[in-house]
């Protein structure tokens, strides 16, 4: 077996190059931030996300709104068309949930008047800051009509996910996405990249308000691989009890 070249690693996946300049490998890992924001692994939480976020982007790709994804080649492993990246994640909020409470002064769990956007530079060293619209057009992050084709397509986005979780009795309080520009011949199109999953989503059972994803380990708990089997049960992409919760373990 050849060895991949590494393009990239984040906190909790890794590109790998594909089998031609057109296509990546996205590889999802055990990791995640514990409380004190050191990593730790939670066997199996690879496997879920991957099979989580093949199955949304895949749905959204069926409804029209276009993902990087071109097929999950094994348990932890995607086939992606690469990317240009943009440097921004942007946030559709529903509820009221953690930052934009602290700034607003609102109450956790309150719907918002309508889904917000927002954008935040992909920056850790600088804290991963809240940027304008104006602020990305004038740092060239993003053209004018990057920003009008990301509106429709996080808000289409938001309509199909937020009725597939209601579905199932979840509420999609907030979620966040990446971004990229791929070519078509002469022709570009933006499409969403990365990964959607309970990484990235804030997933709240609709009856208890019990949380589903990732702040589960930021409020100190350890049901994470848990939760996130309760969503691919209730999603139909796992059959009950699938995954076993485990403790964590710390990274050294």
């Amino acid at each position: 077996m050849t060895r991949r070249r590494l393009v990239y690693k984040g906190r909790t996946k890794t590109l790998y190059e594909g089998y031609s300049t057109e296509t990546s490998i996205l590889h999802f890992r055990d990791e995640a931030t514990v409380q004190d924001g050191k990593p730790a692994i939670f066997e199996g939480k690879g496997v879920l996300n991957n099979r989580l976020s093949e199955h949304l982007m895949k749905s959204l790709n069926v409804v029209g709104v276009p993902t990087h994804l071109v097929k999950r080649v094994n348990m932890r492993e995607q086939l992606v068309r690469t990317a240009e990246i943009f440097p921004l994640r942007i946030v559709v909020r529903n509820f009221a949930a953690g930052s934009i409470v602290k700034r607003f002064g609102l109450t956790e769990g309150d719907p918002l008047p309508r889904p917000i956007l927002e954008f935040y530079l992909k920056d850790a060293k600088l804290g991963n800051p809240l940027v304008t619209e104006d602020q990305a057009v004038a740092f060239g992050w993003a053209s004018p009509h990057d920003l009008e084709d990301i509106l429709p397509l996080a808000l289409r986005a938001n309509d199909f996910l937020t009725g597939m979780m209601m579905g199932v009795g979840i509420r999609l309080v907030d979620f966040s996405f990446e971004v990229g520009r791929i070519w078509e011949e002469d022709y570009q199109r933006l499409v969403i990249v990365d990964e959607i999953s309970p990484d990235v989503c804030r997933l709240w059972d609709m009856d208890t308000g019990r949380k589903l994803d990732k702040d589960i380990v930021l409020l100190g708990l350890d049901r994470l691989t848990e939760a996130y089997s309760e969503v691919a049960e209730r999603l139909g992409v796992l059959p009950r009890n699938g995954l076993q919760a485990q403790k964590p373990t710390l990274v050294k």
